[in-house]
C-alpha cells in the first residue's frame, strides 16, 4: 500500500428489507368481524332456545306429579328440534324387553306399546345394556355391529343414529334415540343436550313413581286404619269386616270385582263380595259351595298348597274348571287369591278378579 494512502473500508453488503405482512384490508376486516358477530349470535340463540325447552319440561314436571307421559312428549319433541333431527323416540325396559313408550316425527315407527328384545344389535339395546352413550353414522352399513338395527334402518329408511340411555342411580331403565334420513353424524353439543334431556325423562319418570308410591302407601294405611275401625266395632260380627276387607283389596287392586271364601270343613262358601253383578253373584250361588280336595277352583288350590295363586287368564283350559265357569259367566280374565292363614292352617281366601 502507498506511504500515505487510507486503507480500503470493507464493503458492507445491503440488508434486504423486511419483509412486512400487508396490512389487512377494511373489507377484510369487517368480514371478520361480521363473521364472528353470527357464531356469537347463533351460540346465544341455541342457548336461549336450550333454556327455554329446559323451563318448558320443567314446567309439564311440575304440572305432571302423576302423569309422565305429557313430559316424555315434550322431552322428545325438543330433542329433535334442538338437536337437529328428524324425530325421536323413547324406550323404557319391561323385563327383557325394550317397549316403546313415544314417538315424535315423520320417521315411521311402530304403535306404542311395542316390544322390542334387548339386545346389543340395535342401538338403543346396546346403549342400555351397557350404560353408554351410542352413535352409529350409517346403521345401514354397519350390519356386522348392528344387524338388527341395520335392518331397521333399511326399513325405516333412516341413516344416522344416536342413542342415549336413561340413568337412574347408574341403572338404565331406558333410552331416547334421534335419528337422520341422511349420513350426517350429530356433534358433541347435540350429544350432550341429548343426555341433558334424558336426565331430565328420567327426574320425571322418578317423580311420579314416587308420587304413586307415596299414595299407595297412603291409601293402604287409609284402608288399614278403617278395616281396624270396623273390627273395633264389631267384636261379635265378622261379616262387616269381610265386607270391608274386600271393598279396600279391589279397590287398591284395581281389580273388576273380589271376594271372601270361608273354608268350612272341606268346602268354600261365598262370605263376601264386592262389586260382584247380579249375573256373577247368580253364578257364584250355582257353583259354590265346592269341595276343596277336588281342586275344583283356583281358590281350592291357594287353599290346599297354602300359597298366593295368580292366573292370568282364566278361560284357559287348562284351569281348574270350575274357575273357567266362572269367569265365563262374570266376565274377569285374570284372577289373584291369596289363603288366610291360622297358625299355619287355612281358613279362607280373598280373591281379586280383573279384565286382564
Amino acid at each position: 500500500m502507498p506511504r500515505g494512502a487510507k486503507p480500503a473500508k470493507a464493503k458492507v453488503e445491503a440488508k434486504p428489507p423486511i419483509a412486512r405482512k400487508p396490512r389487512q384490508s377494511e373489507g377484510s376486516r369487517t368480514h371478520d368481524l361480521e363473521k364472528h358477530l353470527a357464531e356469537a349470535l347463533k351460540r346465544e340463540k341455541e342457548a336461549l332456545e336450550q333454556q327455554t325447552a329446559t323451563s318448558e319440561i320443567l314446567r309439564v314436571i311440575s304440572s305432571s306429579s302423576t302423569d309422565v307421559q305429557p313430559v316424555i312428549e315434550a322431552v322428545l319433541a325438543s330433542a329433535a328440534r334442538l338437536c337437529d333431527a328428524l324425530d325421536a323416540t323413547m324406550f323404557r325396559v319391561d323385563g327383557d324387553v325394550l317397549r316403546l313408550v313415544a314417538h315424535e316425527g315423520p320417521i315411521p315407527s311402530d304403535p306404542v306399546g311395542t316390544p322390542r328384545q334387548l339386545t346389543p344389535a340395535t342401538p338403543s339395546g346396546r346403549a342400555v345394556l351397557e350404560g353408554r352413550t351410542i352413535q352409529v353414522a350409517d346403521i345401514q352399513a354397519d350390519v356386522g355391529e348392528y344387524p338388527e338395527g341395520s335392518a331397521f334402518g333399511r326399513a325405516l329408511n333412516f341413516r344416522t343414529i344416536l342413542s342415549v340411555p336413561l340413568l337412574r342411580r347408574g341403572e338404565a331403565i331406558g333410552a331416547i334415540a334421534i335419528r337422520r334420513t341422511e349420513v350426517r353424524p350429530f356433534t358433541d353439543r347435540q350429544t350432550e343436550l341429548l343426555q341433558t334431556f334424558a336426565d331430565q325423562a328420567v327426574i320425571a319418570i322418578e317423580n311420579v313413581r314416587l308420587f304413586n308410591e307415596t299414595k299407595e302407601a297412603l291409601e293402604q294405611q287409609t284402608a288399614t286404619a278403617d278395616i281396624l275401625r270396623v273390627i273395633s266395632r264389631s267384636p261379635s260380627d265378622i261379616q262387616p269386616v269381610f265386607d270391608a276387607i274386600v271393598q279396600s283389596a279391589v279397590k287398591l287392586c284395581e281389580g273388576m270385582f273380589g271376594t271372601v271364601l270361608r273354608l268350612d270343613g272341606d268346602r268354600l262358601h261365598l262370605a263376601a263380595h264386592h262389586n260382584l253383578s247380579p249375573a256373577g253373584l247368580q253364578a257364584y250361588r250355582e257353583h259354590y259351595p265346592v269341595v276343596v280336595n277336588l281342586r275344583e277352583t283356583v281358590a281350592s288350590g291357594a287353599i290346599l298348597d297354602r300359597r298366593v295363586v295368580q292366573i292370568i287368564d282364566s278361560t284357559d283350559p287348562g284351569v281348574a274348571p270350575r274357575s273357567v265357569a266362572m269367569a265365563r259367566a262374570t266376565g274377569f280374565r285374570g284372577v289373584v287369591v291369596v289363603p288366610m292363614l291360622r297358625d299355619g292352617e287355612p281358613i279362607g281366601v280373598i280373591t281379586n278378579q280383573s279384565l286382564i
